[in-house]
């Protein structure tokens, strides 16, 4: 099968069966979304969603935000991951967005790089979620499924497995294909024992084939052999007695 087989395989399989993916943090508007996002790094979107309400409440605005101290801010984030940084973050993102942006969030990668708290993985997700724009933000999910599919090939960084990505998959479907292999990775190809028995993508999939595929085909063939010798005991004269040695008739 070429690469270009294996795209079109998967980017058709979930067209049809996840037309709809998007992402699963709740948000309003570009600064709650990207706030939110600073808040899932290293930490579940479920934990993210139960703790962005009431800072939403309490901060409604990038001003508001701008002008909480840390002391303030911390205790609605002490439930998260890495809640000394992702507060001081927070409280930079939203000064800067007040200072240098009018308080708007920026759609470049570029500016938005800029931003406390905020990378590459970031700056693409606040752009293909906001603005659709054809970039792939390449999280732990999307790094292990596009591996393990084989829609990357040696890639060693998310950044080199971005490029793949995004050279191979058609500009328009790029900021949904993110969703696709997120939620792909979320919930069935997991870390440590994927379910490829509910997987519709075996059929192109290089860990499947080479792994859980090969396991079974060695199985069969075992269980093939088996049966074979066990025919030719028969027609030789050897009884298989309950004592375990074989004797003739």
């Amino acid at each position: 099968m070429t690469q270009k087989e294996r795209y079109s395989f998967v980017l058709n399989w979930f067209g049809q069966h996840a037309p709809d993916a998007e992402t699963e943090l709740i948000y309003d508007n570009p600064y709650q979304l990207l706030v939110s996002v600073i808040l899932s790094a290293q930490c579940t979107d479920k934990r993210v969603n139960l703790t962005t309400p009431a800072i939403f409440e309490k901060y409604p605005s990038p001003q508001a935000l701008s002008k909480a101290s840390f002391g303030e801010l911390f205790p609605y984030i002490r439930s998260i991951s890495y809640p000394n940084n992702k507060t001081k973050h927070l409280i930079g993102m939203a000064k800067m967005l007040v200072e240098q942006f009018n308080g708007e969030v920026p759609l470049t990668v570029e500016a938005l790089m800029q931003l406390p708290g905020v990378g590459r993985k970031t700056a693409n997700v606040i752009t293909s979620v906001i603005d659709q724009q054809p970039n792939m933000a390449v999280d732990t999910h999307v790094f292990r499924v596009a591996g393990r599919i084989g829609l990357t090939r040696n890639a060693k960084t998310p950044l080199a497995a971005e490029k793949q990505l995004i050279k191979n998959i058609p500009t328009g479907l790029i900021h949904k294909a993110h969703h696709w292999l997120i939620l792909h990775g979320r919930y069935i190809c997991v870390a440590r024992k994927p379910k490829c028995n509910e997987c519709g993508l075996r059929p192109v999939c290089k860990y499947y084939q080479q792994n859980i595929a090969r396991a079974e085909s060695v199985k069969k063939l075992k269980r093939v052999k088996i049966k074979a010798e066990s025919k030719e005991l028969e027609k030789s004269g050897y009884i298989p007695p309950c004592g375990g040695a074989r004797l003739l008739r």
